[in-house]
């Protein structure tokens, strides 16, 4: 497995991993999955801010994909990023989720950001729960009942790491 900085021609593979997690899965509470234009947009948003998109890529493609953003556009939390990270269906718990979320980690940490937060959709995504406490990320709360999707109201977990 690569983990490189994700690339304008990844993002047809990104999309479809996305759209996958979207349609089937409550770890995003998006319940209309985004165009490969939405997703370019978005892409090229957060590269221009100087944050990072990471992919994971093996012989069959790409296996998963994560990047960080601003937690939130007031500049007191401009030291402060979010992460994200979908996995490809078929290869999820071999290990991509984390080393994706590591390899964000080290880029937040030599960006000089000082805290990463997790927002975890769905407090029964034990996966990413897990991922996020192994790499030393700690529960901070739970928002309770905030997201509705597939006809049941979902949880947030939120895990914090300093840097």
């Amino acid at each position: 497995m690569d983990i490189r900085d994700a690339q304008g021609a990844d993002l047809p593979g990104i999309q479809a991993i996305y759209a996958h997690h979207v349609l089937t899965g409550a770890g995003t509470f998006e319940d209309v999955a985004p165009s490969l234009e939405d997703m370019t947009a978005r892409f090229d948003a957060k590269i221009a801010a100087g944050f990072a998109w990471l992919v994971a890529t093996d012989a069959s493609g790409i296996l998963g994909f994560a990047y960080y953003g601003p937690f939130r556009d007031r500049a007191a939390y401009r030291h402060t990023v979010e992460d994200s990270v979908y996995v490809r269906d078929g290869v999820r718990g071999q290990g991509v989720g984390k080393a994706l979320v590591s390899a964000l980690l080290e880029r937040a940490r030599a960006s000089n950001f000082k805290q990463m937060l997790a927002l975890i959709g769905d407090s029964e995504n034990t996966a990413s729960i897990g991922v996020h406490a192994s790499l030393g990320f700690q529960h901070c709360g739970t928002m309770r009942k905030v997201g509705y999707k597939f006809d049941r109201w979902l949880d947030v977990v939120i895990m914090q790491k300093a840097l």
